[in-house]
């Protein structure tokens, strides 16, 4: 990779390993926040960032401070509060991803919500970056169990909304409790008195950074968003297109890869259409807009720095493919449609722990963005008997024909058949063996399950645990016995019998601390496949099986190989019991496996509005929580930019 690639973040002076993750990552220009706050915060000074939710802060803080991250050094060196779990579980996500290529910098999260074992834990291991809500974060200085003697940098993000939420006492407290040495970065969408005396009274000679919100769409552009369900991004976005009339399409993806693989897909479908990248030649990327222009093509799907500047009057519909990660973004890439006056389409695919976005977009926006549904198999066959029956009409010409007029009537004169049969015949021919129509039934069922209303969370996961205050009695426990290794059979899928699955086994567990929510979060992640069809887990010492829809794609399955997990890659395979890491079985003094049911672990955003008001009660004398943890997996990460 050459600074070429990622020009604009490599003018801010940031070190080789992270431009080569953001240019893995695809960002190749930073938002006017990041550009502003990155180049003082390499230098040490504080920083007072005002600028809306949703305009690239992630970045603009832990690019910086991750660079000046010491990883030889055990012990918290970053400290970033945020005013909800969510957020500090993005934050987190964000960091981990960021310093994929500097090896040994440990991220810990910790907020109220989550048992306090595997939170002290991840102290106990020093890590450099800690990022948590503030009744959380006090809760372990006054434990002892966090220290902030090291302390070399503190965020606040959001700081705005920790002073709605009632934590502006808790953040001077814990400011008070860092070294005076330590740099600030505060970040606030907007700047009341309460968080003006913040910056006065911890801010030393602050860089003020202001981004003007410019976030005004088109009032000619009807958006919508689909919660991505069941369905692949792909085939939800090839039901769309099929359904949809539309003139041309701008499709916006975030990784140049995607932009290849989606165009494919699409072309493969029967649609002309072409990708746009940084890595295509200019000349090849004006032939491209050219066609676009002309009618010869349908679709581009393009990342969005190879979209700028793209002006085509006949795009009628925009596509994000992969949500936008600031609301800027989002006004410029639907910006290409309802142009010259005409009206526009924009609809956003959107993820469980991407709603949050969704909810940034909306408010910068200051326009609802309404729920589409997928369109049905009725709704996609209804058009494709239609196209085919104008391809079928558009064919009948005498002149053209007349050889194969001929062949038809000798094959008639010689075999006893309709000549319904025949045209029936040329038509399956014409067609190939790929299905012209999709099974509407099993599309049904498909359907109505995502329709159901789904039993609250919270109930879900307690079950039958014991309520608080009562003790379980570990004497009396029978001994486990022995257990053998997990069968190679797949179980059926709770919820969706009709789903065929296969056991795949993956080469992390529990040894390396695997937990069912670290392996549901990355499938869900790079696999592109929604939690309600991840079926049965079961974590052994050294591996873990799990079961999956069968006929997973080569290039899913690819990824899902690389994709690491607790820190070593997942490695993916077919799973056969007689090849199982030796002595990893569950006979002896070793656990047996933890089963994990097809449960839908995606945050749908029933949590959200729990957030860390339940931190200000985890103040007092309180003890840890005894108990082992409860097993159930997080939130599946976000990647925020």
């Amino acid at each position: 990779m050459t600074d070429s690639t990622v020009p604009g973040f490599a003018s801010l002076g940031l070190p080789f390993p992270i431009l080569r993750t953001l240019e893995e990552l695809g960002y190749e220009a930073p938002s006017p926040i990041q550009a502003n706050s990155i180049p003082s915060l390499l230098e040490g000074r504080d920083v007072l960032g005002m600028a809306q939710t949703g305009t690239g802060k992630t970045a603009a803080f832990s690019l910086p401070l991750l660079a000046r991250t010491q990883v030889d050094l055990a012990a918290p060196q970053v400290l970033c509060l945020a005013p909800t779990r969510e957020l500090a579980q993005q934050v987190a996500e964000a960091v981990k991803t960021y310093s994929k290529y500097i090896p040994g910098v440990n991220v810990s999260a910790i907020y109220g919500g989550s048992d306090y074992g595997s939170q002290l834990r991840e102290l106990k291991r020093g890590p450099q970056w800690v990022v948590g809500t503030p009744g959380r974060v006090m809760d372990h200085l006054r434990r002892g169990t966090l220290n902030l003697a090291d302390i070399r940098a503190v965020v606040l993000d959001e700081a705005d909304e920790m002073l709605r939420m009632g934590f502006i006492d808790d953040v001077n407290w814990i400011l008070e409790h860092t070294p005076r040495s330590r740099q600030v970065a505060l970040f606030s969408a907007t700047m009341p008195k309460e968080i003006q005396r913040v910056a006065e009274t911890h801010l030393n000679d602050p860089v003020q950074v202001k981004i003007e919100s410019k976030t005004t769409t088109n009032d000619r552009i009807r958006q919508r968003y689909w919660f991505v369900g069941g369905a692949h991004k792909n085939d939800a976005m090839l039901r769309i297109c099929e359904t949809e009339d539309f003139d041309a399409m701008m499709v916006f993806v975030r990784t140049k890869q995607a932009t290849e693989e989606v165009s494919d897909f699409m072309a493969a479908n029967g649609f002309k259409c072409a990708p746009l990248n940084g890595d295509i030649p200019q000349a090849l990327r004006e032939k491209a807009v050219e066609k676009l222009k002309a009618g010869q093509l349908d679709i581009i799907v393009a990342t969005d720095v190879a979209a700028r500047g793209l002006d085509v009057e006949r795009i009628s519909h925009v596509i994000n493919y992969d949500i936008p990660s600031d609301t800027e973004s989002y006004v410029h890439r639907i910006g290409r449609t309802g142009r010259a006056g005409r009206n526009g389409e924009a609809i956003v695919f959107v993820r469980g722990r991407e709603k949050r976005m969704l909810r940034d977009i909306e408010k910068a926006t200051r326009q609802p963005i309404e729920e589409m549904p997928l369109p049905s198999a009725k709704q996609v066959n209804e058009k494709r008997r239609e196209r085919f029956e104008g391809r079928i009409l558009d064919a009948i010409h005498s002149e053209k024909n007349k050889v194969y007029r001929e062949m038809i009537e000798e094959i008639l004169s010689k075999n006893p058949v309709d000549s319904l049969d025949v045209a029936a015949a040329v038509a399956s021919l014409m067609q190939g063996e790929k299905p012209l129509f999709i099974d509407e039934k099993a599309d049904e069922r498909m359907m109505s399950r995502e329709r159901e209303p789904r039993e609250p969370r919270e109930r879900r996961e307690r079950g039958d645990r014991p309520e608080r205050g009562e003790r379980r009695e570990r004497g009396d426990r029978a001994p486990r016995a022995p257990k053998a290794l997990p069968e190679g059979r797949a179980k059926p899928l709770k919820g969706h019998p009709e789903v065929e699955m296969t056991r795949y086994m993956v080469a992390v567990g529990y040894d390396d601390g695997l937990k069912p929510g670290n392996l549901v979060g990355a499938i869900a992640n790079e696999g592109d496949l929604d939690s309600e069809y991840i079926g049965n887990i079961e974590i052994c010492e050294q591996f873990a099986v799990i079961d999956l829809p069968n006929g997973m794609p080569t290039a899913v399955m690819s990824k899902l190989k690389k994709a690491r997990v607790c820190g070593r890659p997942l490695d993916m395979q077919v799973y056969k019991p007689s090849e199982a890491p030796e002595g990893s079985g569950n006979g002896g003094n070793s656990r047996p496996p933890r089963k994990q049911g097809g449960r839908n672990f995606e945050d749908r955003g029933e949590r959200r509005e729990r957030s860390d008001r339940g931190d200000r009660s985890d103040r007092g004398p309180k003890k840890p929580h005894r108990g082992k943890s409860d097993g159930k997996p997080r939130a599946p990460r976000k990647n925020d930019r």
